[in-house]
């Protein structure tokens, strides 16, 4: 089972219009160690959808409520999830928390498809430093009203419309 399963989709919404490019990394590479990974491509497997394409849209570090939205379009799983930053922490901290988040995601999905126990959490090199190339999407948060600005999360739709 040497194929990609996974795709991820990175997106980024903030206030200072600067995205978290570190961070952005190690959930990326969290993702491709997952799909490279003989244990979860045989979970993965079980679920009958050949792809799934998991869009991770990091929000501010206050992010309180999480949104997910997750379906089946044109023979593949879209599992769209927000997550808060992380404080700042090692690289190995960082990668920790990436892994974490990306299983936390995959969770969410086993328990919206009914599939078996995840595997356990393939252990992850460190991510490649350097890595300016990688496409994110970068969306400025909307206005919300004021009691809710220190929350910086997005809605469900929102979430379901961020990679168009």
């Amino acid at each position: 089972m040497d194929e990609f399963w996974l795709h991820p989709r990175l997106g980024t919404a903030t206030r200072d219009g600067r995205a978290p490019r570190h961070y952005l990394v190690a959930l990326q590479h969290a993702v491709h160690t997952i799909d490279a990974d003989p244990r979860w491509q045989q979970w993965w497997h079980r679920s009958g959808i050949p792809e799934c394409q998991l869009g991770i849209v990091t929000e501010g570090r206050d992010h309180l409520r999480p949104s997910a939205d997750i379906r089946r379009v044109d023979g593949q799983l879209r599992a769209n999830f927000t997550c808060a930053l992380p404080p700042a922490c090692s690289d190995t901290e960082l990668m920790r928390r990436a892994v974490t988040e990306v299983r936390t995601m995959f969770e969410v999905i086993r328990e919206a498809m009914a599939l078996p126990d995840l595997p356990p959490d393939p252990v992850p090199a460190l991510p490649p430093s350097g890595r300016d190339d990688l496409p994110v999407i970068e969306k400025a948060l909307p206005s919300v009203p004021r009691e809710l600005e220190e929350q910086g999360y997005l809605t469900l739709t929102q979430v379901q419309n961020f990679f168009g």
